[in-house]
């Protein structure tokens, strides 16, 4: 029933690219701290760099734990449901890494996501994942779902934000620098955006 993949290409990157929501997975090194998972969405976050590489901006939000767990190990896990239409699930397993706003690099990888801004997000960082086994699934079990559109909650929130708003917001929140765990979470002071 379930397929290997060498690369993300074709009806593969056509059907993670059409999803409007997908899930990431960590966990930190210790067998007793906490595994997180977490739903990613708004329209025109997320990229196909590659064959092999796929992107997503990270923006404000209460935790830090993917950050975390990646600063740490770097071990992700993205997965895709099919909600409508025929059945399916992909997960794209690998290391991930963010990408923080003063790396050299932040700027080139914004260039892969024309369709949102995400200044009006709270952009934390943008996470690049290689994949290293990628695999897709029956869904069988999955229900159907009707997608309705976006939410405008988040944008209006942190649209009215700027770097030292946002890096106020973030030196608040108890798990934004550190994990629930105690990992580094989120470099603070906030660089500032280099846009």
């Amino acid at each position: 029933m379930g397929k290997t993949h060498e690369r993300i290409d074709g009806r593969l990157r056509t059907f993670i690219e059409e999803q409007p929501v997908f899930f990431t997975a960590t966990a930190p090194l210790s067998a007793d701290g906490t595994v997180n998972l977490s739903p990613k969405g708004l329209k025109g976050s997320f990229a196909v760099l590659d064959d092999l590489t796929v992107a997503y901006l990270d923006f404000a939000g209460s935790n830090a734990e993917t950050v975390a767990h990646l600063r740490e190990n770097g071990r992700i896990t993205l997965m895709w449901c099919a909600f409508q239409g025929p059945p399916n699930i992909v997960r794209v397993h690998g290391r991930g890494e963010p990408v923080f706003r003063d790396d050299p690099r932040f700027t080139e990888l914004l260039a892969h996501f024309p369709g949102i801004d995400p200044w009006n997000h709270g952009l934390r960082a943008v996470v690049v994942v290689r994949a290293e086994l990628i695999r897709d699934t029956c869904g069988y079990a999955v229900p159907y779902m009707a997608y309705e559109g976006e939410r405008d909650l988040h944008e209006r929130r942190f649209a009215r934000e700027d770097d030292a708003s946002l890096d106020a917001y973030f030196t608040k929140k108890e798990h934004v620098a550190t994990s629930l765990d105690g990992l580094p979470g989120l470099p603070l002071p906030l660089p500032p955006s280099s846009m």
